[in-house]
C-alpha cells in the first residue's frame, strides 16, 4: 500500500511513511503505508509489507519500554482496536498497520542517540573529532563502539528538507533547560535498555532516533515510531567488526545502492526524482526489515494479519 484512502475519518496529512487521520479531537488513526524514504526523499517504488512490519515491530518495542515493561516514559498507545474507529469498507487498509494514539502537541527535535559511530556521525568525527558539539576522543574508527552512548539531537525539517544536526544548548534554546534535559535523559535510558534486549538477542543498535510530544497535563510522551529499521542502525553482532561497515538490517542497504545510482547519467543528487528502484533492491531491502523484526521479536506471528470483524 503505497497510500491509504480511508473514507471513515478525516485526513490530517501524511509524512514519509504515515497518513494521520483525525478520530475526534484527542486521538489520531496512524496508518503505516509501505512507502520508503532515503536522505530524506520518497521513493516511487514501495516496499510490500513494510507498513505492517514497522507497525508491529513499534508495538514490540512500545510494550518493552512503556507503562507494560520497563516503564521508562509514557507512551502515545490508546490500546484501542484502530478497527473500531473505522468502517468495514477501509478496514483492510488499517488492519496490522496502524496505531490508534492520543494526539499530543509535537517536539520539533529528533532525540538522536548513538552508541557507535557511524554514518553522518563518523563523517563528522572525522572532520572534527566531534558529533553534534559533543568531542570524542581521537582513534576511533568506523563503527567504533563509543564509550558511553551520546545524545546528538537534530532539529525537525518540512517534509522533503533535512533533518539538520544541532548542539543539545540548541535545544535548550528551542524549548528550555528544564524539558531539553528531560528529553536528552530519557532518550538515553531508553537507548540503554533497548540495546541490552537487542544484544541478548545477538542484535547490535547502533543508533536511533526518538520523538517526543507534550499532552495536555504537559508531560513528556514517546510518539510516533519507535526503534524500527527505519529510524535505527542494526547490526548484526556476531558479524560486527571496528573499522569495516557492518551488514546492516536496516534501511543502509537502499543508502549505499542511491549512492551509487544514476539519474539522467549522473549520481543521483538527494532530491526528487529518486532513482527507479530495482526488484533486486526492493526485494533486499525488504528482507533485511523481516530479518530484524524476526530476530528480535522471535515471533512466529504472520506480518499480514487478515480482518476478522470490524465494526
Amino acid at each position: 500500500m503505497m497510500t491509504s484512502t480511508l473514507s471513515s475519518l478525516p485526513l490530517l496529512g501524511r509524512g514519509k511513511v504515515r497518513d494521520n487521520y483525525a478520530v475526534g479531537d484527542d486521538r489520531i488513526l496512524m496508518v503505516a503505508s509501505d512507502r520508503i524514504s532515503a536522505f530524506d526523499v520518497i521513493m516511487d517504488q514501495a516496499i510490500p509489507g513494510k507498513g505492517v512490519l514497522l507497525t508491529q515491530m513499534a508495538l514490540f518495542w512500545f510494550d518493552q519500554l512503556g507503562p507494560k515493561g520497563q516503564n521508562i516514559c509514557p507512551v502515545h498507545l490508546t490500546d484501542e482496536d484502530p478497527l473500531r474507529v473505522v468502517t468495514t469498507s477501509d478496514a483492510l487498509q488499517v488492519v496490522g498497520r496502524s496505531m490508534l494514539v492520543k494526539r499530543l502537541t509535537p517536539i520539533p527535535i529528533e532525540a538522536v542517540v548513538r552508541g557507535y559511530l557511524a554514518g553522518s556521525g563518523w563523517q563528522e568525527y572525522q572532520a572534527s573529532r566531534s558529533v553534534c558539539g559533543v568531542p570524542l576522543p581521537d582513534g576511533l574508527q568506523n563503527a567504533s563502539r563509543l564509550t558511553a552512548p551520546i545524545y546528538t539531537p537534530a532539529a525537525k525539517a518540512a517534509l522533503g528538507q533535512h533533518d539538520q544536526n544541532i548542539t543539545y544548548d540548541q535545544t535548550v534554546a528551542m524549548v528550555g533547560i528544564q524539558l531539553a534535559a528531560q528529553i536528552r535523559n530519557v532518550s538515553l535510558a531508553l537507548y540503554q535498555a533497548a540495546s541490552q534486549i537487542a544484544l541478548a538477542r545477538g542484535i547490535i543498535i547502533a543508533d536511533t532516533k526518538f520523538e517526543f510530544g507534550l499532552d495536555a497535563d504537559h508531560t513528556l510522551v514517546l510518539m510516533d515510531e519507535v526503534l524500527t529499521p527505519d529510524s535505527s542502525r542494526y547490526w548484526p553482532a556476531d558479524l560486527y567488526v571496528a573499522g569495516v561497515n557492518p551488514q546492516s538490517f536496516d534501511k543502509q542497504f537502499l543508502r549505499d545502492w542511491l549512492a551509487a545510482a544514476q539519474v539522467g547519467g549522473h549520481l543521483w543528487d538527494k532530491t526528487y526524482p529518486p532513482p527507479h528502484l530495482p526488484p533486486e533492491v526492493i526485494a533486499n531491502t525488504a528482507a533485511r526489515y523481516q530479518e530484524v523484526y524476526r530476530r528480535l521479536t522471535a515471533s512466529a506471528t504472520p506480518l499480514h494479519p487478515t480482518v476478522t470483524s470490524p465494526s
